[in-house]
């Protein structure tokens, strides 16, 4: 579904993109601090 999506916006500005992008960052980074997702990452082991 998400693809048909994409494939019906047709071409985007790059600045659109990297706006979005920027939002998802935002929106992830508090719903770490939040305590509502944990983020894995540097190839940390989980003990």
């Amino acid at each position: 579904m998400m693809k048909e999506d994409l494939d019906a916006m047709g071409p985007v500005k790059l600045s659109d993109v990297e706006n979005a992008q920027q939002s998802i960052v935002r929106t992830v980074k508090r719903m770490e601090e939040e305590g509502k997702i944990v983020i894995a990452g540097g190839g940390e082991e989980l003990v």
